[in-house]
């Protein structure tokens, strides 16, 4: 085994199928995960063969830490290794729920997938790229996610969110003498039927929304995780970049389609 290799989680839907082909095109074998939606995850597993890349297709939750564990295993028994950590996983309850209205099962569904599956991921792999002491971890945020502002309606997904810049950062100083860099890109509102689609789908399109007058993709997304990949970026880490298209969430509506 001398490919290195990726685990996008998440990667079988929306935002992460974009980035788990950009990074199979630049080489890499692939580890993908998913929870129920096994069709999807074959039908993605073999556009990335096609590609000439191996790929480990494993049903788990990351935000159940026995899930991870086992993932994790198995990445270890199979392939002896893991270069990139891309956290595309994370929940999202697409209606707007006062705080004092959340269940608490609603609470801990968005802070166990969104922050607390970043930590069992990160518990479970990081010792591999110490061994290397080479490695990149990618986690996802929302826009303007590091001043931790209100969103009101979206409470404990924004709580988790904001936990996850700090633990970025943390995990950005903590693991920097070991080779490994640990930045979060922050998505813009990326929706159907773009999240899976490339830049090429999205030119001429109309999006006032966003400034820069398009909708977003998911090669938006990709290209920039890519770059945080490459060898030579190892000079950027701790970092939070925005990949909005000037989107604010100020003008976040639950009237487009997700």
């Amino acid at each position: 085994m001398t490919a290195k290799v990726a685990w996008v989680t998440g990667g079988i839907r929306g935002l992460g199928v974009m980035i788990a082909k950009g990074l199979a095109a630049d080489g890499y074998d692939l580890v993908l995960n998913y929870r129920s939606s096994r069709e999807a995850g074959e039908r993605l597993a073999e556009e990335i063969r096609a590609l000439g890349r191996q790929v480990l297709l494993m049903q788990g939750d990351v935000g159940q830490r026995e899930d991870v564990r086992s993932i994790a295993a198995r990445i270890r028994r199979e392939w002896g290794r893991l270069d990139v950590l891309v956290c595309a996983a994370g929940p999202f309850l697409f209606r707007r729920i006062p705080l004092l209205d959340l269940t608490e099962e609603q609470w801990r569904e968005m802070v166990d997938g969104n922050l607390s599956g970043v930590f069992y991921c990160v518990k479970e792999t990081v010792r591999m790229m110490r061994k290397q002491k080479w490695g990149r971890i990618v986690t996802f945020g929302f826009t303007e996610v590091e001043h931790a502002p209100a969103w009101e309606g979206y409470s404990a997904y924004a709580a988790a969110k904001a936990g996850l810049v700090s633990l970025t950062r943390t995990l950005a100083r903590e693991e920097a003498p070991n080779g490994i860099t640990v930045n979060m890109v922050c998505p813009g509102d990326i929706r159907h039927p773009y999240k899976e689609a490339p830049i090429s789908a999205a030119t001429g399109k109309k999006d006032p929304r966003n400034p820069v007058g398009r909708p977003g993709t998911g090669e938006d997304l990709a290209r920039v995780i890519r770059f945080l990949a490459h060898p030579d970026s190892d000079f950027i880490t701790g970092a939070v970049i925005p990949v909005s298209g000037g989107f604010d969430n100020r003008f976040f509506s639950l009237n487009e389609k997700s």
